[in-house]
C-alpha cells in the first residue's frame, strides 16, 4: 500500500533535485521547539486591542516576506494602509515560499524582521502548529467562517486565485502549436521542456493548489489525490528545467507559465507593453485557492502595525484594491462584499470559470501531508 492509499483524507519553485526534496521535508519536521516562556511573555501585547497611535509609528518601515508590490497589488494595499494612518510607508519585501516564510519566522524569533507574510491558506495550520503566529484575530475576522482564519489566531484569508496558465501566443504560433485549453493539452510531446511550473508543492502554497487542481480535473478531490499524482508524473517531464520567470515567457523559452489567474492577467499586460501577444487560459476544471496574511508572533516591536494591517486588508478599500488587480477578494467570494463594475474590469469573463470548483474542506487538508505525498508518490523519494 502506498502512503497515498494509506491516507484516508475525508497555495513560487518546482523540479528541485531529490536532495532538495529531502531537505524541504526535513526542515518542516525539525523546526526548533517554541520557547514557551518567551512566547507567553510576548503574547500580552497580542491580547490587547490595536493601538493606532503606536501602529502609525511602527508601520513607517514595513518589512514583509512573500508580499512583493505586484503580488495581487499588495503594493497599493500597503500604501493605502499608510494613508489610512496618515503616514508614508517604506515597504521592503523578500520573496519566499510559504514554508520558507514559516521557517524564517521561527529562525529569527530572537531578532525578528518581517511584520507579516503571504502564505497559501493550506499552510496556515502549519504556522499555528509551529507557534510562529500570535493569538490575535482582528474584529472583522468574526465574519470569516472556519477554515478561512486561524483557529488560534495569527492568520486570515485575504483573496482567492484560480490555478491557470498564461500563454505566449506569438511563440506558440512560431512553434506551429494550437492553443492549449486544458491541463491535459500540456502533455503533448511538443510541450516537452516548454512548460513553466507554478511552484514546488513541498514548500509553495501555489504549487500545492496547482496539484489540488490537477486532482480535481482528473476525477479526484481533496480527499483523493491519486488522480493528481498520476497526472503530475506525466506533467513533470514537460517542465522547463529551471525556475520559471516572465523573462523566459517573453523570450519564448517557455511557451506558457502556470500561475494564479490574477498573476496571468498581470503578465499579459506586461507582455503587451512589449508588443508580445499573450493570453490567459483557465484550463477547464480548476479550483478557487485562497491566500492568507500571516503575522509574525515574535515581532513585538511591530505588533500594533501588524494588528492594524490585519484589520485593514479585510476592509472594503483593500478588498476592492485586490479586486481591481484581478484577484477575487475573500469577502466577495464568501458573499459579504458587493463590488462596483469598475473594480472587476480586469477580471476574465465569468464563462471562463464555469468549471472552477470550490474546495469545501480546505480546513481538513494537511499541507505537510501533501508535501509528503508529492515527495514520496510523485517523485518517488
Amino acid at each position: 500500500m502506498t502512503s497515498l492509499q494509506a491516507w484516508g483524507v475525508s497555495r513560487r519553485r518546482l523540479l528541485a533535485m531529490a536532495g532538495g526534496a529531502a531537505a524541504s521535508i526535513a526542515i518542516a519536521g525539525r523546526l526548533p521547539a517554541n520557547d514557551a516562556g518567551r512566547a507567553l511573555a510576548a503574547d500580552d501585547v497580542w491580547h490587547a486591542p490595536v493601538d493606532l497611535e503606536k501602529a502609525k509609528e511602527q508601520a513607517r518601515d514595513f518589512y514583509t516576506y512573500g508580499i512583493p508590490d505586484d503580488w495581487a497589488n499588495y503594493g497599493e494595499v500597503i500604501q493605502a494602509f499608510g494613508k489610512s494612518l496618515g503616514i508614508e510607508i517604506k515597504h521592503t519585501d523578500t520573496d519566499m515560499s510559504s514554508l520558507e516564510e514559516i521557517t524564517k519566522f521561527d529562525a529569527e524569533k530572537d531578532n525578528p524582521v518581517a511584520i507579516c507574510a503571504d502564505i497559501g491558506l493550506l499552510w496556515g495550520s502549519v504556522a499555528e502548529k509551529r507557534g510562529v503566529v500570535p493569538p490575535y484575530l482582528p474584529p472583522s475576522a468574526e465574519k470569516l467562517p472556519e477554515g478561512y482564519k486561524a483557529a488560534t489566531g495569527g492568520w486570515i484569508a485575504t483573496f482567492a486565485g484560480v490555478p491557470s496558465f498564461v500563454v505566449n501566443m506569438d511563440a506558440l504560433q512560431r512553434a506551429g502549436l494550437p492553443m492549449p485549453a486544458t491541463w491535459d493539452d500540456l502533455l503533448k510531446p511538443e510541450y516537452k521542456g516548454k512548460v513553466g511550473s507554478g511552484g514546488d508543492p513541498r514548500t509553495s502554497g501555489t504549487g500545492q493548489t496547482m496539484f489540488l487542481a490537477w486532482a480535481y480535473a482528473h476525477g479526484g478531490d481533496a480527499g483523493n489525490l491519486a488522480p493528481g499524482v498520476e497526472f503530475a508524473k506525466q506533467l513533470i517531464p514537460q517542465f522547463y528545467p529551471a525556475d520559471s520567470s516572465l523573462d523566459l515567457l517573453e523570450k519564448g523559452e517557455i511557451l506558457l507559465w502556470m500561475r494564479y489567474d490574477f498573476n496571468c492577467v498581470a503578465a499579459v499586460k506586461k507582455l503587451a507593453d512589449k508588443q508580445i501577444n499573450a493570453k490567459v487560459v483557465v484550463p477547464g476544471i480548476s479550483i478557487y485557492a485562497p491566500s492568507a496574511l500571516m503575522v509574525n508572533r515574535y515581532n513585538i516591536e511591530k505588533a500594533e502595525a501588524a494588528k492594524a494591517f490585519m484589520e485593514f486588508v479585510l476592509g472594503d478599500e483593500a478588498q476592492t484594491i485586490f479586486a481591481r488587480f484581478g484577484a477575487r477578494p475573500i469577502r466577495y467570494v464568501l458573499g459579504d462584499l458587493e463590488l462596483p463594475d469598475e473594480a472587476k474590469a480586469n477580471w476574465l469573463p465569468d464563462a471562463d470559470y464555469a468549471q472552477v470548483k470550490v474546495v469545501e474542506d480546505f480546513v481538513k487538508i494537511d499541507a505537510e501531508r501533501i508535501a509528503q505525498v508529492w515527495d514520496e508518490d510523485v517523485l518517488g523519494n
